[in-house]
């Protein structure tokens, strides 16, 4: 029989964290998070990172195994979690996975398409222009270089257009070039389960959350991380 990952989506605070654990025991398997913020070490508070107590029930892997200075992203993901998942096989029928990054759970499940590697000198340079002429400059360079991913990417998020300047400037071709979307095969069953509540009792739930974090000292957390 194929082995089985299991995946929990859905919203902030719709409970995946406590319906995982049920579905741990229930499997006497172990699970992986496709956060792409507990991650990191140095971010707890405001990431709704697991308890210590939960963390000591079943066993979890990517909760704060990185660090905020190491650059990362939903491609080293991937190579890292069909690395853990191979091991996990040897000894598991079934390992259970959850979280709501769906840029990470969709390298998983369907690959990310392989891209040259950065060379750090070029993306210390970017990281210096975004600090020096903010994010409007390199917009403007995307838009010129690259006008098909420029349609298609949040131009908010620095991280994804600072990664598509990389890879032009490292080959000449534009990042939307190396998109082609083709799913990978993986030699084991995927299974995704939807959460969802009620809009008003989610709210509470997310409202309810964020008073604990502040609580807890988010605002300091913060910017502690600057």
């Amino acid at each position: 029989m194929p082995k089985s990952l299991i995946i929990l989506l859905g919203p902030t605070g719709v409970g995946k964290t406590s319906l995982s654990i049920r579905l741990a025991k229930h499997f006497s398997t172990e699970i992986i998070s496709c956060d792409s913020r507990q991650i990191y070490r140095e971010m707890s508070i405001g990431t709704a990172v697991p308890e210590q107590s939960i963390l000591k029930e079943v066993k979890h892997y990517f909760i704060h195994s990185h660090s905020i200075h190491e650059y990362y992203n939903a491609s080293k993901y991937e190579i890292e979690v069909l690395e853990l998942l191979d091991s996990l096989f040897e000894k598991l029928d079934v390992v259970i996975m959850t979280g709501g990054s769906m840029l990470y759970i969709d390298a998983v499940c369907k690959g990310i398409d392989d891209l040259p590697e950065v060379e750090p000198e070029l993306r210390d340079f970017l990281i210096k222009r975004l600090n020096d002429e903010g994010i409007e400059s390199l917009r403007g360079e995307l838009r010129i270089l690259d006008p098909d991913y420029y349609e298609q990417v949040d131009l908010r998020n620095p991280k994804r257009i600072l990664h598509a300047l990389e890879i032009y400037l490292m080959t000449g071709k534009p990042y939307s070039s190396f998109r082609t979307n083709q799913t990978k095969t993986r030699n084991f069953n995927i299974v995704k389960i939807g959460l969802n509540r009620e809009r008003t009792i989610l709210y509470n739930r997310i409202n309810q959350r964020v008073e604990e974090m502040f609580g807890e000292g988010l605002v300091q957390g913060t910017i502690r991380l600057f």
